[in-house]
């Protein structure tokens, strides 16, 4: 079954439909309480390393070096990675949540798309 994956800032509030919400960040969101947050999960393992994170500081001049630096740490982590998509699975619906100000680079795109990827091979080699 193909999980549908959304990435969703940490400041918007939770809904409902979010399914699976998992924290996707190294450090916690400043400012937002545990409960207003609403995780399911906290998934530091598959957060960009500290020094990844901070070469790339959200300058999107960078974006393309960090999103294959990310993508080649990502694949080190493939059984935390299936079990994310079954966990989403069970949900129905996985959210990634993040708190970086901008919404198309950011940590949480580059695992989605990861996700999104290994659903698309799986289900190739399903055929």
């Amino acid at each position: 079954m193909r999980v549908k994956i959304n990435i969703k800032r940490a400041y918007d509030p939770p809904s409902p439909a979010d399914g699976l919400r998992v924290l996707v960040d190294r450090l916690w969101p400043r400012g937002v309480t545990k409960e207003s947050l609403r995780l399911d999960a906290w998934v530091k393992d598959l957060s960009p390393s500290d020094e990844l994170r901070k070469r790339f500081h959200h300058d999107v001049s960078r974006w393309e070096e960090f999103r294959t630096q990310y993508l080649a740490h990502l694949r080190g982590h493939r059984p935390q990675l299936e079990q994310l998509l079954a966990q989403a699975a069970k949900a129905g619906m996985l959210t990634l949540v993040y708190a970086a100000k901008d919404t198309d680079h950011n940590n949480a795109a580059v695992l989605r798309e990861a996700l999104q990827e290994m659903q698309q091979t799986k289900g190739r080699r399903a055929a």
